[in-house]
């Protein structure tokens, strides 16, 4: 593996353009990237009915698989882009995604369920490195009138990663068990982290520093002080809290009465997630020429009507109504983190961590919680905790249109 480079001097590299030989090369370095950690966190959601079956758990307890990673993920966060700012962002990057994809593999040997917890909970840990740095890296060196595209095809390579995560688990599983679909998901893991370290151009404008807990606290300070930073953060914990719990319960719904479908079938589910593909980069795209504070409560609202809509008992509407919820949600989060991405001073790699930070704390705290609910009232039950969510989150991107953008020329195009 190559060193990544640094500009020696402080005069800034010129943001790359799309047309640009490294425009096509990031994109599709971060389309592997964001493939790899969907991929590799969420291929144990379709799981959860059979881990309740061979460890005899709730649905509460089978869902601490993912929510045990999602929270020592989002502790990662912090720590990861502490080290970033000394050791480069690809390094980092590309050390998150392998590292995830080992431990992947290992969880398909894990015996008993609190060896597959440690395992997925350090699984949560490495995969840190990957996503908050991520938008550091494109807010560094993509031209700020093409960030929404970039973040879009960043976050159309998650969308992916989770669909075929998702699908090859639950169809393997149905022919065989749960941890050849494990094995599985981690060699394709090892296979992308590879494409991403030959593909990902070193970095340019990226500068070490060594801000250390005291910068780190600065930095907090700063981005919480923001007028519109926190109100984003706040969106990333409701709405990924949102659509986690909605695909976390709903294999429970259809493997049980009245539809009793097949693990198999229930994962073809997540087909639905093409949508996602292409609607969070139809909403940067959409973004980057209307403004984000004029989308991003719009698709937001799809959201909703999405998951009223799976409350009607008759298995057609229930999917429309997924694919709605999957169509805005990642449009909501395409439009939200390349808006932090855009607002955010130095340190930017910690905005983007505390954004994420927020991001998988919310799928970890409301996929519990979400758990409970089903024990209490099954699927309405789900539905109230999530309506709840949306409810909150639509009422903050209300508030988010108006507020003032910052005085920078550059960021006020990208956010009017």
């Amino acid at each position: 593996m190559q060193a990544t480079s640094v500009t020696p001097d402080l005069v800034p590299v010129a943001p790359i353009s799309p047309g640009a030989a490294d425009f096509k090369r990031i994109n599709r370095a971060m389309m592997f990237g964001g493939f790899s950690t969907f991929a590799l966190l969420y291929c144990i959601q379709p799981l959860m009915p059979m881990l309740s079956h061979e460890f005899a758990l709730t649905a509460a307890q089978s869902s601490l698989a993912l929510s045990l990673s999602t929270g020592m993920l989002a502790v990662s966060l912090i720590v990861s882009s502490l080290l970033s700012e000394r050791v480069g962002r690809k390094p980092m990057m590309a050390a998150s995604m392998t590292l995830g994809a080992i431990l992947t593999v290992l969880c398909a040997f894990a015996q008993t369920y609190p060896q597959l917890l440690v395992l997925r909970g350090l699984l949560g840990f490495m995969l840190g490195g990957m996503p908050a740095i991520a938008m550091a890296y494109l807010s560094e060196e993509i031209d700020p009138r093409a960030l929404g595209l970039s973040m879009g095809l960043y976050i159309s390579g998650s969308a992916f990663g989770g669909m075929l995560g998702r699908m090859a688990t639950s169809l393997i599983s149905d022919f065989y068990n749960w941890r050849p679909a494990l094995g599985l998901i981690g060699a394709a893991g090892l296979y992308a982290a590879w494409e991403f370290w030959r593909s990902l151009p070193a970095s340019k404008n990226f500068r070490p520093g060594s801000r250390g807990i005291a910068g780190l606290v600065r930095g907090a300070r700063g981005h919480f002080t923001d007028a519109g930073l926190p109100w984003l953060f706040v969106l990333a914990f409701l709405l990924m809290g949102a659509f986690v719990s909605l695909y976390n319960y709903i294999g429970y719904r259809m493997l049980g009465a009245p539809f009793a479908l097949r693990p198999g079938v229930v994962g073809l589910l997540s087909l639905l997630y093409l949508l996602g593909i292409f609607s969070s980069v139809w909403a940067g795209r959409l973004a980057d020429r209307l403004g984000r504070r004029n989308v991003l409560w719009l698709v937001m609202g799809a959201m909703l009507g999405g998951l009223l809509l799976t409350l009607i008992n008759f298995l057609p509407t229930i999917v429309l109504g997924m694919g709605l919820f999957t169509f805005g949600f990642f449009a909501s989060h395409s439009v939200a983190s390349s808006w932090v991405g855009r607002r955010a001073r130095a340190p930017q790699a910690l905005a983007s961590a505390l954004y994420l930070f927020f991001y998988y704390l919310g799928s970890s705290v409301v996929g519990w919680v979400a758990g409970v609910a089903w024990e209490w009232r099954n699927w309405p039950g789900v539905v109230l905790v999530l309506g709840g969510a949306l409810g909150l989150a639509l009422l903050i991107a209300l508030k988010l249109r108006t507020l003032a953008p910052l005085e920078s020329a550059a960021i006020m195009a990208a956010e009017a």
